[in-house]
């Protein structure tokens, strides 16, 4: 299976949140974890704005964001060009998404396009899951409340 991972769905495999253990799960049974180029700005941003608002020490911090650097190496990343522009344009006219969410979905569409595999689309975010069930990926969560 190829799992690919928004934002929200990705830093729940490195801080404790509602959804982490699904995630990590899911990852263990994934052949590849694919996700967009935009990812590792989101997520570092994720990091420390929860070391502010949660008095996390610079240790973990330190520790959660080697790991997800390690990890950032191995990930099919989709990087924004011409041609995912093309199908954001077509996304944000058909849904209510946000800029990052619609290269999100776009990323994921262009992978579920090219790869034979099993595809799961993982993000809890209601709107951008909405969006993926609607362009017909299997998703996780099967809802998001």
């Amino acid at each position: 299976m190829i799992l690919y991972l928004d934002t929200s769905a990705l830093v729940k495999k490195y801080l404790e949140e509602v959804g982490s253990k699904d995630i990590i799960s899911l990852w263990k049974e994934s052949m590849a974890i694919a996700t967009s180029s935009i990812t590792y700005a989101e997520t570092m941003a994720s990091f420390h704005r929860k070391k502010r608002e949660a008095n996390l020490y610079e240790n973990i911090i330190n520790t959660t964001i080697d790991s997800f650097q390690k990890d950032w190496e191995s990930f099919v990343r989709v990087e924004v060009n011409n041609s995912l522009n093309e199908m954001i344009n077509k996304i944000v006219a058909l849904y209510p998404l946000r800029g990052f969410d619609a290269i999100h979905l776009a990323s994921a569409l262009i992978i579920h396009a090219r790869v034979p595999q099993t595809f799961l689309f993982a993000c809890f975010d209601q709107r951008l899951l909405k969006a993926a069930n609607t362009e017909g990926l299997n998703t996780f969560p099967d809802k998001f409340e």
